[in-house]
C-alpha cells in the first residue's frame, strides 16, 4: 500500500507589491506534494508561467519537470530561501542556472577551486617579472580556451558575459555597467598587487591581441577596472 500523500499548493508574485503596474509582472505558480515514507524523501513539482503583459518572444519558456529530493536537502533549500527572500522556485533555478553555466564545466576545463588566503600568498612570491611572463605564456592561452569551451564562441559580449560568470563564482564583488556603448567593470577582490597586475596584463593581452579592442585599466592593491568600447 503507498505511502500517504500530503499535497499543496502557492501561488506569489515574484515581486509581491500592491502597485498594479507591478502587478502585471510574472507570477510563479509552485506545487509541490511532500511524500511521507521510510526513505526520508520529498517530491516537488515547480512550473512558472509566462511574464504577463510581455510579448511571447520575449518571455523565458519554462517547463514543468518532477524531482525526488532528500528532505534534508528540501529543508536547506527552504531555509536559504528565506534567508533570501526569495521564493523556493526561483532559489532552485538560480541553483540549477549556476551548475549548467558554470558548476558542469569546471572539471572539464581543469579549473581548481583555492581559498583566496592561499592565492593571495602564491601571487605575493612572485616578481612583477614573473606574473608577466605567467600572464603571456600560461594565461592568455588558457583563459582563451576556457572562455571559449564554455561560450562555444570567442567574441566581444560572449568573453564579457564569461568574465562576468567568474568573477561571480569566484566570490569577487563586481559591478558591470554600459553606457554609450561602453563597458565598465569594477571588481573589489582583495587578493594584493600581484594578483590585480596579472590580471590587468591578462585582459590587456586578450582584448588587445584576440579580441582586437582597445581596452583601458586601471589597479589598486585590491580593486581592479577596466572599460572597452563595443
Amino acid at each position: 500500500m503507498p505511502p500517504p500523500v500530503v499535497s499543496s499548493r502557492e501561488q506569489t508574485p515574484l515581486h509581491p507589491s500592491t502597485n498594479t503596474a507591478t502587478a502585471a509582472t510574472r507570477y510563479l505558480c509552485v506545487r509541490y506534494m511532500l511524500q511521507t515514507s521510510a526513505t526520508g524523501l520529498s517530491i516537488f513539482i515547480i512550473s512558472s508561467t509566462a511574464k504577463k503583459g510581455m510579448p511571447e518572444s520575449d518571455a523565458k519558456k519554462t517547463v514543468t519537470m518532477t524531482f525526488r529530493v532528500e528532505e534534508g536537502v528540501m529543508a536547506l533549500l527552504r531555509s536559504e530561501s528565506e534567508k533570501r527572500e526569495v521564493s523556493l522556485n526561483t532559489l532552485v533555478n538560480q541553483v540549477l542556472r549556476r551548475f549548467v553555466e558554470w558548476d558542469m564545466f569546471e572539471p572539464k576545463v581543469g579549473m581548481v577551486p583555492i581559498a583566496k588566503p592561499i592565492v593571495r600568498t602564491l601571487f605575493e612570491k612572485m616578481s612583477e617579472q614573473e606574473i608577466a611572463e605567467m600572464a603571456q605564456q600560461v594565461g592568455k592561452g588558457a583563459v582563451h580556451d576556457i572562455a571559449l569551451f564554455m561560450k562555444r564562441k570567442m567574441d566581444l559580449d560572449s568573453f564579457l558575459s564569461w568574465f562576468e560568470m567568474r568573477m561571480k563564482n569566484s566570490s569577487i564583488e563586481f559591478s558591470h555597467s554600459v553606457k554609450g556603448g561602453r563597458h565598465t567593470f569594477m571588481t573589489k577582490h582583495d587578493l594584493g598587487d600581484n594578483w590585480s597586475l596579472y590580471h590587468k596584463t591578462l585582459l590587456e593581452l586578450i582584448f588587445n591581441e584576440i579580441l582586437q579592442k582597445r581596452i583601458e585599466t586601471a589597479m589598486t592593491s585590491n580593486m581592479l577596472a577596466f572599460e572597452v568600447d563595443e
